[in-house]
Order: structure tokens, then sequence, then C-alpha cells
């Protein structure tokens, strides 16, 4: 089983001695004694656990962060409700990972909410952010912490949350920080819907209709192949309309370099984002095409 830490002194000694030990061992495994960060909000599925077995395959000290982090939930939202498994979780990262990071909002804001954030600029507005302001400022400014408190070498992120992985790259490179960023495909269930931790909110009902997202998305890349994005975003369109149950926030074709909308005139690689209410759920997904 991982050893589960909660405070951020113990936490950095922890690694500081890994990182010894490795140097001394000389490890092939863990050169330098690298360390790679995997954070999280907990309820893990097995999207989580591709992440985390992607970062013991690259080898060296796995800390997978799980923190609820409250500077990312708007008025609202889901914050009191967001389940919080860590026994459950920690269970499941047995031979996966060597450390849990699992603090408290005390320990990560010891203030209470911090008066210095990251801010996530024009892109962080748009889409998810015009959705949820403040999302994005919330969920930089607690990756800068980890990113300050593990000091990874590697942080692994899931292509899902592709404004979220835009934004974390975006941050990485304009601040100068030490950390390579790994991005792992979406992980889906046997018909297509992404896993994500909000899909235990969804009824039997809820869920058969949640899968119109993942179809929307199968119709955009199928139409990329001979049309153009007029072309990609009403073959998404016509699906999502099939489904009474689906009510659509946003449906958006964008260029992965800037993550601004793209004109009809664009050809070659593109992202689909979507995001919909299933009666109280709210889902994301993403598609990556090329527009021919």
């Amino acid at each position: 089983m991982p050893d589960v830490v909660t405070t951020i002194p113990e936490l950095r000694a922890r690694i500081a001695s890994g990182r010894r030990d490795a140097a001394l061992e000389g490890s092939a495994d863990a050169p330098s004694g690298r360390v790679v960060l995997v954070p999280t909000m907990g309820a893990l599925h097995d999207g989580h656990l591709r992440l985390v077995s992607h970062a013991k395959d690259l080898g060296g000290i796995v800390v997978v962060s799980i923190f609820v982090n409250p500077l990312q939930f708007g008025p609202g939202e889901d914050l009191d409700r967001y389940p919080r498994t860590l026994d459950a979780d920690v269970a499941k990262l047995a031979g996966l990972a060597d450390i849990v990071f699992a603090p408290s909002p005390a320990e990560m804001y010891p203030n209470g909410a911090t008066e210095t954030r990251v801010t996530a600029g024009s892109i962080g507005s748009l889409y998810e952010g015009a959705s949820r302001p403040g999302h994005f400022d919330g969920m930089l400014t607690v990756v800068a912490k980890l990113f300050n408190i593990v000091g990874p070498d590697v942080a692994v992120f899931g292509q899902k949350d592709a404004q979220q992985v835009h934004l974390v790259g975006r941050m990485v490179d304009e601040l100068n920080l030490p950390v390579t960023i790994a991005v792992v495909d979406t992980v889906r269930e046997s018909d297509g819907l992404a896993l994500s931790s909000r899909n235990s909110y969804l009824d039997p009902a809820g869920r058969a209709a949640a899968v119109a997202l993942s179809q929307a998305l199968a119709a955009a890349k199928a139409a990329a192949a001979t049309g153009g994005v007029d072309a990609v975003l009403a073959a998404a369109r016509a699906r999502l309309d099939t489904e009474p149950a689906v009510k659509l926030d946003y449906l958006v074709v964008v260029d992965p370099d800037s993550f601004l909308a793209v004109a009809e005139g664009h050809h070659g690689p593109a992202v689909v984002l979507v995001a919909a209410r299933v009666g109280t759920t709210r889902l994301i997904d993403n598609e990556r095409i090329s527009i021919s």
C-alpha cells in the first residue's frame, strides 16, 4: 500500500529521502530520484488509474495527490457532495503509487481562501471558464501549489480535461516551471462514455442519455473527414438533438495550439469540445480531429 501523507513538511521530507535513496542506489528505474505527480480530487476510477499506471511506467517515485480543491468550485456547484472516498482510493493505488498526498483544506490554505492566485487569462474565461467563472484560476492555483510542494519532474494529466491540460501547459511554459507535462488519452466505458467521478451522480436513465456526448463527438470526427467546421458541428448537434435529456452548454471546435475557436476555412488538427447537463449532472468531453 502507498504511504499516506497529510502534511506538507512530511511530504517534502519523504520525497527528499526517496530522492537520496535512489541516488545512492543508482536505480535505472528512478534516475536521480525522479518524481512523478498525478494530481486528482479522489473518487478514483479506471481513468485515474490509467494516469497513475502511466506515471509508474515512467519510473521513479509516484506521488498521487487527493485533494478536493475548494477554489475551483463556484457558488451552487457540487463541492459539498463531491465524493470523498480516501480509504477506497488508497486501496486502488496499491502497487501503483508510492505516496498519497491527502492534505486537508487547512493544510493547503492555512489562512483560508488565499489572496495570491494564478490567473488563467483570456482562454480561462472561455468554454468551461464561461460556465464556471473562476474555476480555472482555482485549478491553476492549486496545481502551482502542488508543483511547488512536490517538486515533480513530470506531472500526468488526462486528455478528458482538454482545456485544463492546455492551461496547465501554458502556465508551465510562461512561468518557466521545471516540470514536464505528460498527457494520457481519455479512458472510456465500453459504450464510449468518458469516465468521470461525476458519472456516479447519474441515474440509469441519465446514464443511458449521457452516451450521446461521446456519440456526438464520434459523428463530428467522421464529418471532419469530408467536411469543414460547419459540417463537424452540424453532425455533433444532430446527435445531441435526438436526446432531450441532454441540455447542451457549449459545442465548439478549437485550434489545439491557441485553444481559440476555428473558422470555417480551418484545415488540419482541431479539438471538438462539448459540455452538457444530464439532469443535475454536468459532463464534459472532447475529441481530437483532423479537418480535411
